[in-house]
C-alpha cells in the first residue's frame, strides 16, 4: 500500500515537472527568456504558449489549471492522511531529499551571478513560506477564539 501511494503521488507530480521544462529552441541554441516568461519567477506560459491565446482564454485556462492543482492537492492530502505517521514522515523526508538534490543540480548548472540570484530566490521563498505559516497559525488561533 505504501509503495502504491508513493507511486501515485509521484505520478501526480510528473505533469507539473514536465510543464516546468523550458522549450527547446528551434535553432538548437540556448533557450532565451521570451514571450513565455512572465513575472519575477520567470515561469513558462505552459503547453498552451503556441496557441496564440487571447488574454481572456489565458485567464480562463489559468483558472482551470489552478483549480486542477487545488483538486490534486486535496486528493494528495486525503490519501496522505490515511498513512501512518511514520509513513507520512518517511514520504515527506524522501520528497524533501529529492527537492534538495534537484535544487543542488540546478544550482551547479548556473553561473556565479545566477547562483547568487538563485540563492536569493530560495531565501525569499523560504521567507514567504514562513510568513504564510505564521499567518495560518494566527488565523487558526483567531478562529479558535471566536468559537
Amino acid at each position: 500500500m505504501r509503495k502504491t501511494m508513493i507511486a501515485l503521488m509521484l505520478a501526480a507530480a510528473l505533469p507539473t515537472v514536465a510543464m516546468a521544462m523550458p522549450p527547446a529552441p528551434a535553432d538548437g541554441g540556448p533557450a532565451a527568456h521570451g514571450p513565455g516568461m512572465d513575472g519575477p519567477r520567470m515561469h513558462r506560459a505552459g503547453p498552451f504558449e503556441r496557441l496564440n491565446l487571447t488574454p481572456e482564454q489565458r485567464q480562463q485556462i489559468g483558472q482551470l489549471m489552478r483549480e486542477q492543482r487545488r483538486t490534486h492537492d486535496e486528493l494528495n492530502q486525503k490519501y496522505l492522511a490515511k498513512l501512518s505517521p511514520a509513513d507520512q514522515k518517511a514520504m515527506q523526508d524522501e520528497m524533501t531529499a529529492t527537492r534538495t538534490k534537484t535544487e543542488g543540480t540546478i544550482r551547479a548548472m548556473l553561473t556565479p551571478d545566477q547562483q547568487k540570484q538563485f540563492d536569493q530566490i530560495q531565501k525569499d521563498e523560504a521567507q514567504r513560506r514562513a510568513d504564510r505559516a505564521e499567518f495560518e497559525a494566527w488565523k487558526a488561533q483567531k478562529a479558535q477564539k471566536t468559537q
